[in-house]
């Protein structure tokens, strides 16, 4: 029953990661940024340090909904592959100053945005 609730999770988070990505590169239709990739991982971040310390100080979620929602849905709608692809192909195409500066926000925002959701899944213990 538990990969049931991790593939149902999967199915959403990816179709979700897709409609996201697409969306937030439309907004921004002449950049070579990603910024598709960096919000959903931004996003995904978030969530599953909200959740996971929500889940241990402060309200005990139930398995299949943990299941479901962190593995299930934020793994498939986060993406470490395709940052590190997009990484390589701004670099490879000549945008190393962009590369650089996609993979340095990505990992001082992803873990400023961790760490709000862990703080916030935490606050009033």
């Amino acid at each position: 029953m538990n990969l049931i609730y991790i593939g149902i999770g999967g199915f959403l988070g990816a179709i979700s990661r897709y409609l996201v990505s697409k969306y937030v590169n439309t907004a921004f239709p002449f950049s070579n940024m990603p910024y598709g990739t960096l919000m959903v991982n931004l996003i995904g971040a978030f969530v599953l340090s909200f959740l996971m310390s929500l889940s241990i100080y402060r309200l005990e979620l139930p398995k299949n909904f943990m299941l479901f929602f962190t593995t299930g849905f934020i793994g498939s709608f986060t993406t470490f592959s395709t940052f590190m692809y997009e990484t390589i192909v701004l670099s490879e195409e000549g945008f190393n100053v962009y590369s650089l500066l996609y993979l340095s926000i990505s990992v001082f925002l992803g873990l400023l945005f961790a760490f709000l959701g862990y703080a916030l899944g935490r606050l009033g213990t």
